[in-house]
């Protein structure tokens, strides 16, 4: 079991950034082919590149790495009175 430091963390899990950097990497890929040209099968190999990336979100199943906070209470500087 994750101890309550690591499970608050906001960083993420090293799966889940290798996921979106495999996707980050496919954007990459597909915009040179669109600026070299454009050079179609590149373009669409950094879409199949993003699909890939799409997949390993599914399978890390990133969206367990979603911290949800407590609202926060608003900023009062010392010394002032609510306002009501």
């Amino acid at each position: 079991m994750e101890d309550d430091a690591q499970r608050a963390s906001h960083g993420g899990r090293a799966s889940s950034w290798l996921a979106v950097t495999v996707i980050v990497l496919g954007f990459a890929i597909g915009g040179v082919g669109l600026c070299l040209g454009p050079m179609w099968p590149l373009f669409w190999m950094g879409a199949a590149v993003c699909v890939l990336g799409g997949i390993l979100l599914l399978a890390f199943q990133v969206f367990r790495d979603v911290v949800l906070d407590a609202p926060r209470a608003p900023y009062r500087q010392a010394g002032a009175e609510p306002s009501e």
